[in-house]
């Protein structure tokens, strides 16, 4: 087992016990302690609530994420690529960008309703900036000297695209990725606020309402897992279609 994950596994060890500590001297309406959120967990795993509430939010999240990626990754290589396209279209990426999302979810789901289209929407808005917006300096950082070279061997558009500019772009696209997974997944749980009564959002709404606060911290707890789990996915992914960038980091 290598040392920086045995520091992780301890660093988890000590927080649960201080969490375990501290939940048990606490209000259990205010709090709770991990062993009362494993037993909910089983309990809602065991019943299939659980894995009902979670299959609707995954669903939400992997349509916004794959729309999020395709869509942020093209036109943060088109704004890269052209000038014209920049001018015209920055200004407005920059403002919605610093517009909380959170204020234009009641118009969305005026316009859409509450059913899944709406929450991909609202999810896909939460995601696509962040990816857009690396894609777009990544494309912008390329190497002059590369591009030049590239262009002294007559390489076409397409040619540059393929060979330089995407590999050249694809670490500040997953270090989009993984901070649009973030945003993501609190734009899954907005969204499950002002919907319909499906998903982890819908669960946690319930149980603060009911005072269960074990069943309360599941559905957290299972967001934060997979917030966890989609950049590691993201880092593995990384490291199979960029593998100079593994080869850099260990240098």
């Amino acid at each position: 087992m290598s040392k920086p994950t045995v520091v992780r596994l301890f660093s988890l060890l000590v927080l649960l016990c201080v969490w375990e500590y501290v939940g048990r001297h606490t209000n259990p309406i205010l709090f709770t302690f991990p062993s009362a959120v494993a037993r909910a967990f089983i309990e809602l795993l065991v019943s299939g609530e659980l894995f009902s509430y979670v299959k609707e939010s995954l669903l939400v999240l992997t349509y916004s994420f794959i729309l999020s990626i395709f869509v942020g990754a093209f036109f943060g290589v088109i704004m890269g690529r052209s000038s014209l396209v920049e001018w015209a279209t920055n200004i407005y990426i920059n403002a919605l960008y610093s517009t909380p999302m959170v204020a234009v979810v009641p118009l969305i789901v005026l316009w859409f309703g509450f059913k899944v289209p709406a929450k991909v929407i609202i999810v896909f808005l939460f995601m696509v900036f962040p990816i857009l917006i690396n894609t777009y300096q990544g494309v912008k950082d390329v190497d002059r000297n590369l591009l030049e070279v590239a262009r002294s061997f007559c390489s076409t558009e397409a040619q540059l695209w393929r060979h330089l500019i995407i590999p050249s772009a694809i670490p500040f696209i997953v270090v989009g990725i993984r901070l649009a997974i973030g945003r993501g997944l609190v734009g899954m749980i907005v969204a499950e606020f002002y919907t319909s009564v499906t998903g982890l959002g819908y669960m946690i709404v319930r149980y603060a309402n009911a005072f269960e606060t074990d069943k309360l911290f599941v559905p957290i707890v299972v967001v934060m897992a997979m917030g966890v789990g989609l950049m590691g996915l993201v880092k593995w992914i990384e490291t199979r279609i960029a593998p100079w960038r593994n080869f850099t980091e260990k240098e």
